[in-house]
């Protein structure tokens, strides 16, 4: 996406929301942060999107994660659709207040800004809408991970919890999560990690590989600390990672 690469500080803006007017930084205060965009305001991917994120709220409370959402509406729309994405959830509320706030960028400046926008998408103006953004903002207000989706294709927010999960591990432990990972599951020693520390930090074990190479290193999740599942299996058969061929490092 034009102008912000992975580590980039993302930028503090201030824009009018559901909430009344926000500052990025004050918004997100120490926490993690997550900014996604819609194409627009009473269409039907975004109200089934939009009706799952609330009912998610809580697992992103869990995460210390502070929801913030875009479209180029204005915040009138984003007031009365509310009401149809609770009725959606099947959630009667007086009030049209979602548990995130919306910006109103009827001016497209956020959406230019952060290249957003999606040029096979249109108003009936012929200009483009904002595409199916997701931008995790680090505790440090550095960018994390960006996802772009098409208008078509309705996001996997299982899938956006797990990614944050992983961030929040590997930003706190030298380990990475190998494909398909889930909390709790066997996590990966980091290549460029030297196998003397390696050996002194992680419980560590190589799966032996035709190469010969010692690269496939496995530790238990160190905010778990059970026993490790091969993930290469089916998740409906777990098998111990201590059945594969290893040999330990203590």
């Amino acid at each position: 996406m034009p102008g912000m690469l992975l580590g980039d500080v993302f930028p503090n803006f201030e824009a009018e929301t559901t909430a009344g007017r926000v500052k990025l930084y004050e918004y997100l205060g120490d926490s993690w942060g997550i900014l996604f965009t819609h194409p627009r305001d009473y269409t039907p991917v975004c109200t089934t999107e939009l009706g799952r994120i609330a009912r998610l709220d809580s697992e992103f409370r869990k995460r210390s994660i502070k929801l913030i959402g875009l479209s180029l509406d204005s915040l009138e729309d984003h007031c009365g659709w509310s009401k149809d994405i609770l009725a959606y959830n099947c959630e009667e509320s007086e009030c049209c207040k979602l548990p995130f706030p919306i910006i109103a960028d009827s001016k497209r400046e956020l959406a230019v800004a952060l290249g957003m926008l999606d040029p096979d998408e249109k108003d009936k103006d012929g200009l483009p809408l904002t595409a199916r953004c997701v931008f995790v903002i680090g505790p440090d207000k550095r960018l994390k991970l960006s996802l772009l989706y098409p208008a078509t294709t309705g996001r996997n927010f299982d899938e956006i919890l797990r990614v944050v999960d992983s961030l929040q591990l590997t930003a706190k432990r030298r380990v990475a999560t190998p494909a398909d990972w889930q909390p709790g599951d066997c996590v990966m020693v980091p290549p460029n990690m030297p196998e003397e520390e390696a050996a002194a930090l992680f419980p560590a074990f190589t799966k032996d590989l035709p190469s010969g190479k010692k690269y496939l290193r496995y530790t238990p999740d160190p905010q778990d600390q059970g026993e490790c599942v091969d993930t290469e299996r089916s998740q409906t058969e777990p098998k111990p990672c201590t059945s594969l061929t290893m040999s330990f490092r203590f």
